[in-house]
């Protein structure tokens, strides 16, 4: 892997970085850590729009949807960029990292034709129906069904830990049609169809933030299954390893710690035992980084990520819990509100290891398929 940026890797970092300065508000710390949902998901809307005028929204796309054929480092840059100034993007950067590509790879032409280009504009926001109240991790085990009634299928059960399903336009909807592992597809549903329900969870990340959703008889034309019945866990298998890589949660956690850093030596209270937690802290973040790096190398080759994108996503959680126990052992602020980005990343590091497969389960597909070790006997 060769550690140098080229002149147009450096560029496009520069121009990214440009459009962020000129087109962040000043009180984007409030809109991106506070609890006002409605607020960050017009402002993201707003953004996004910008960002494809500007022909940065999805570089990496091809040129038929609204691309520049752009390699997977270009798509990088940009995601750290963004995850470095607070992800402006809001629940967008699903879109760009992992809805239209899987939809490129496995939609019908009047799917690709329908959803990718409101993507590439900037104007729809989706959220992802996977988990379950008994089904989180274990996606196997999932219980809304979707049955085939004449022309359509009827779409009964619940999804929780829904993120963004309360601005969302379209969910990506995972529903059991057989029985067994095998038996399960994957839908595009508009959530203004009627018999859909959403309702908010509090929870420590914030107001607005997650949700619960309910379908109650949805009725769903066949157009709306994405691939064929029972093809869920190859589609799912290739948008959960773009989604695991493409989410550089590590620069964040990066800037987050500089950040304390540096009001911890205006206080004179960088002391040996405190710089020594910080340095632990920060060789996470950059091993996270690192890997992360080795993986899209790999990806720009031509070779797509399985266990070594959990490998990457696993590196990241252990630098976000750093992360985290530093700020709120050493910086007051991180409990009491008063710097909004170190209260925010205090309490996503707390769930740092829930999102986008539980660390657990990245332990556990590590072992397995990267390791080659035997499963555990049950």
């Amino acid at each position: 892997m060769d550690f140098a940026w080229t002149s147009e890797q450096e560029s496009f970092r520069a121009s990214v970085r440009q459009f962020i300065q000129d087109n962040l508000p000043d009180n984007w710390e409030h809109i991106a850590h506070g609890p006002a949902s409605k607020e960050q998901s017009a402002f993201a809307k707003q953004f996004c729009g910008a960002l494809a005028e500007a022909g940065l929204l999805v570089p990496h796309w091809p040129e038929r949807w609204g691309g520049r054929d752009a390699d997977p480092w270009i798509a990088f840059i940009l995601a750290e960029e963004m995850w470095m100034a607070g992800e402006p993007r809001g629940g967008q950067y699903m879109n760009v990292n992992w809805i239209g590509p899987t939809l490129m790879l496995f939609g019908s032409e009047a799917q690709q034709e329908r959803y990718i280009p409101p993507m590439a504009r900037g104007e729809t926001i989706w959220c992802q129906g996977f988990s379950e109240p008994e089904s989180g991790s274990d996606l196997a085990s999932l219980r809304t069904r979707a049955e085939r009634v004449g022309d359509v299928y009827r779409i009964n059960g619940q999804k929780i830990w829904t993120s963004y399903a309360g601005d969302a336009d379209t969910c990506f909807l995972l529903a059991r049609t057989s029985q067994g592992k095998g038996g399960i597809s994957i839908f595009l549903l508009p959530m203004t169809t009627p018999g859909i329900t959403v309702r908010d969870i509090p929870s420590i990340i914030g107001e607005g933030d997650i949700h619960e959703v309910f379908f109650d008889d949805v009725e769903v034309p066949e157009s709306a299954r994405l691939g064929e019945e029972g093809q869920a866990w190859e589609i799912v298998g290739k948008a959960l390893s773009l989604e695991r890589v493409g989410i550089p949660r590590f620069a964040l956690a990066s800037k987050t710690l500089a950040d304390a850093v540096k009001l911890l030596q205006s206080r004179g209270s960088f002391g040996p035992g405190v710089a020594e937690q910080a340095a632990k802290a920060h060789a996470a973040c950059e091993a996270a980084r690192l890997y992360s790096y080795s993986i899209i190398d790999q990806r720009a080759k031509g070779i797509i990520a399985g266990a070594e994108a959990s490998v990457g996503r696993f590196a990241t959680v252990i630098c976000e819990r750093l992360v985290s126990e530093f700020v709120v052992e050493h910086v007051p602020e991180a409990i009491s509100g008063a710097h909004p980005l170190l209260l925010a990343h205090h309490q996503r590091g707390i769930v740092a290891g829930i999102a986008s497969g539980a660390a657990e389960i990245q332990l556990n597909l590590i072992a397995t398929q990267f390791l080659e070790l035997p499963r555990e006997p049950r």
